[in-house]
């Protein structure tokens, strides 16, 4: 057993190298082991459409002339069975003739969802399932936890990240806010956003700082998608989120709006932004279908950067699962808050949170926490 934790950490190390690469698929690793125990194989899922983890490790075997029968193969996730983008990875082990199949965690789509693991059951390829408590198998949920919380309720896992001084001020009563954190935290963020299927902002956000919202401080070979919540279809159509992305990278822009404009939209749609009309209340958007049909997208982890205005609204609906929050070593007094909650009659009517996460960042400190569900 000590033998199957090393190989499976292993595959987990793999699986890692798909973090800004495979979405919206889970990043999985895959490690083959031949029957004297040598390490003949490792792969990890590549990006949409491309191989996964256990058709790379298989590559990976067979380039180093490994001869793959008897092997034993390590999976971070349940092989699929069924034909999606690819054909079924279940189907690639027992071409290869593996004598044996370890697996950390079973497969939350309902397309797999325990038929992968009867498919080599049912064509004599003993299965092992690690304990769904146990740390390898919680490691993998965490590292898909986007993948896992759309696909058990269907809407993205929401990520609202926040710069702030340590009295809590995002930005100056003037507007200015760059830079509060340091250069080691921003990069921080960038890599939290390149994880992220896609960016989310607000109007306003696009209004005074006409950002790209892309991802700079990092080589990617993907740059997640970017979401505006602009309820009049405001966004103009030279704002420079619609500039190529860092490196010439193209994305999909998806702008939410509530009240129809038809030449704004025609404006921004000729500019390539995907449009959906979602009224709600008070001719604003409405941010709880949003998130549905941003997880219809296959949105898996979606990484907030607005305004305080945007935060408290998100909050208040309930639509924020975890809060990554970059705290600068100064005292800003009045100015913007982290988020705009409105007046709270009771401390218990607060968005009550885990500290999960707490961690120097240069000069500053990153504290992660999740969002404690009311019952």
């Amino acid at each position: 057993m000590d033998t199957d934790l090393i190989h499976l950490q292993a595959a987990l190390d793999a699986s890692r190298h798909s973090l800004t690469l495979s979405n919206p698929n889970p990043r999985v690793g895959c490690v083959l082991v031949a029957a004297d125990g040598r390490v003949i194989g490792t792969g990890h899922t590549q990006q949409a459409g491309g191989p996964h983890a256990e058709v790379m490790a298989l590559r990976d075997a067979v380039s180093r002339s490994e001869p793959t029968l008897g092997a034993t193969a390590y999976v971070t996730l349940e092989p699929c069975s069924h034909f999606g983008r690819t054909p079924p990875c279940c189907d690639a082990l027992l071409q290869a003739r593996v004598a044996r199949v370890v697996v950390a965690c079973g497969d939350p789509n309902p397309l797999v969802a325990g038929r992968g693991l009867s498919r080599l059951r049912e064509a004599g390829v003993p299965v092992d399932l690690m304990p769904p408590d146990s740390p390898l198998a919680l490691a993998m949920r965490e590292l898909n936890i986007g993948f896992f919380h759309r696909m058990e309720r269907g809407r993205p896992w929401v990520r609202m990240k926040l710069a702030a001084s340590l009295d809590g001020i995002t930005a100056l009563g003037n507007g200015q806010s760059q830079w509060i954190t340091g250069p080691e935290a921003r990069a921080d963020g960038h890599a939290w956003r390149a994880r992220a299927c896609a960016v989310l902002t607000g109007i306003g956000t696009v209004a005074e700082d006409n950002p790209r919202l892309d991802v700079r401080e990092l080589p990617v070979s993907r740059q997640p998608d970017l979401v505006v919540i602009d309820s009049h279809l405001r966004t103009p159509p030279d704002a420079r989120l619609f500039e190529p992305a860092h490196g010439g990278m193209g994305r999909r822009i998806h702008i939410f709006h509530a009240v129809p404009d038809a030449a704004a939209a025609s404006a921004l749609a000729a500019r390539g932004a995907r449009l959906q009309q979602l009224p709600g209340a008070g001719g604003k958007v409405d941010l709880k279908a949003m998130i549905e049909a941003l997880g219809q997208l296959e949105i898996n982890e979606l990484h907030v950067e607005a305004g305080y205005k945007l935060n408290g609204s998100l909050l208040r609906a309930g639509l924020v699962d975890e809060l990554l929050v970059y705290l600068a070593p100064t005292l800003l007094g009045e100015g913007a808050g982290l988020a705009h909650l409105g007046a709270l009659e009771r401390l218990s009517d607060g968005v009550q949170l885990r500290w999960t996460d707490m961690e120097p960042v240069g000069k500053d400190i990153r504290l992660r926490a999740t969002v404690i569900r009311r019952s």
